[in-house]
């Protein structure tokens, strides 16, 4: 693909990626911060699955039209035709489940070399009520609540429109238990490799192509850590696939790390989307958690389970677990100690298998929210196991640390839009230029 074809595309997203991704992370103009208790507004029927769904991953259950409202115009017009659909994945267990997104046919050519790709989008961490969803917010940027008051912003506007603008099929999955039923498993790696890899499937169902298309991933955070997982499982879970890279930006990898870093910062609250997560699908790890939590840290637990990053952050900014439980030292420490959590944290972690297609891996030097450490641990694990890897540092130095917006969306604006960047890396893979081996920046 020709630089100045690019240029094209980048101007308007690389004006809205930095206020955009901030505002995904923020998401809180308007927002009344106010006590209230959990309260599980209801929200489109399109989430209802039907009482009998597909068994086969990436078979399609349903689709509605959707209007893009704040997708910026090319030359040829809107980038894209969108649909609110909604496909089988996998839980953890196999078990078949309806996961819903937003699929975006382009409407130009595609601009890059070889034939058309798909691209399947991983979100950043949105929350974990059903509200939350991705998919709420696409049309118009922004998914508005009255009960509970809050908001969730389209945080893949910026990439979506990119990926859009070059003339690629796009699909950014809202993963298993966001707006359908069933609580989001947040950062199971499990449970978000399979709705990444069945949401290709999906969009190439959708596209009426094969499986020899060629396949992107793009995603950064909880977003890079779900696609880093269906990197690693691709060769297993859907071998059939053409994958031909993966952006794994600023990953969640290795949650016993995050949970550690992550306490006491503006997003703190994620670490009970985390916990919510594990209790779902290790129901042995309930007594044990039950018995270091207060009655307190209970009810916080429950609260989360039904809110958005947003809510975390006007309702429960910097939240250290010490206060949730009994005995005033942190929940991420009793989890440490925990003999029924360390096997769950150890299967849940991302590196113990090998991707098959090339990875790009980034992550900022001073992250006060996904730490670095744990990010080129999962480069050097798969290094090991004889991956082709990419693993650039974003040196960007420490700004407000633990307010998570410099130092943790920072590098993504950077790495994502800025020179060098992951559009350039997987336009070159689906190019089909060369890289071999690892090289760790």
């Amino acid at each position: 693909m020709k630089r100045q074809d690019l240029r094209r595309v980048w101007p308007r997203a690389g004006r809205i990626a930095a206020v955009l991704v901030l505002a995904g992370a923020t998401a809180v103009a308007g927002v009344v911060t106010q006590t209230r208790e959990v309260s599980a507004e209801p929200i489109s029927s399109f989430y209802t699955p039907l009482d009998r769904i597909p068994q086969e991953p990436g078979a399609i259950i349903k689709t509605a039209p959707m209007t893009l409202f704040v997708t910026p115009p090319t030359e040829q017009g809107w980038p894209g035709r969108a649909q609110h659909v909604m496909y089988t994945s996998r839980q953890q267990d196999g078990s078949a489940v309806a996961v819903s997104g937003t699929f975006i046919e382009p409407t130009g050519p595609w601009r890059g070399a070889g034939p058309r790709p798909t691209v399947v989008i991983g979100p950043g961490t949105s929350g974990q009520a059903d509200r939350c969803a991705m998919s709420m917010a696409f049309s118009t940027g922004v998914a508005v609540s009255t009960a509970p008051l809050g908001l969730s912003a389209n945080q893949e506007l910026p990439s979506s429109t990119v990926w859009s603008g070059l003339g690629a099929r796009v699909l950014v999955t809202d993963y298993i238990g966001l707006g359908t039923p069933g609580i989001h498993t947040y950062a199971n790696r499990f449970d978000s490799g399979h709705a990444i890899l069945d949401g290709v499937r999906a969009a190439n169902n959708l596209g009426g192509v094969g499986p020899e298309t060629p396949v992107v991933l793009w995603g950064y955070s909880q977003g890079g850590g779900a696609t880093a997982a269906a990197a690693e499982m691709a060769p297993t879970y859907a071998p059939e696939l053409n994958l031909k890279g993966t952006w794994a930006g600023g990953p969640v990898a290795d949650l016993s790390a995050i949970l550690e870093k992550i306490d006491g910062a503006l997003i703190g609250g994620a670490i009970g989307f985390a916990v919510n997560g594990m209790l779902a699908r290790y129901p042995e790890l309930q007594r044990a958690v039950d018995q270091v939590t207060s009655p307190s840290g209970r009810a916080m637990l429950e609260t989360l389970s039904d809110s958005c990053i947003a809510d975390v952050i006007t309702h429960h900014p910097f939240l250290k677990t010490e206060t949730l439980t009994k005995d005033g030292r942190p929940l991420s420490a009793h989890l440490a100690e925990l003999p029924e959590a360390a096997p769950v944290l150890a299967e849940l972690r991302i590196g113990n298998s090998t991707p098959a297609a090339p990875v790009l891996i980034t992550s900022g030097l001073n992250d006060d929210t996904v730490p670095y450490g744990q990010a080129r641990r999962l480069a050097e694990d798969w290094c090991g196991k004889g991956a082709t890897v990419t693993f650039r540092t974003n040196d960007l130095p420490p700004i407000l640390p633990g307010t998570t917006i410099p130092n943790h969306f920072g590098p993504e604006i950077i790495d994502g839009f800025g020179p060098d960047n992951a559009f350039t890396y997987l336009l070159d893979r689906l190019a089909d230029k060369p890289v071999a081996g690892c090289s760790i920046d």
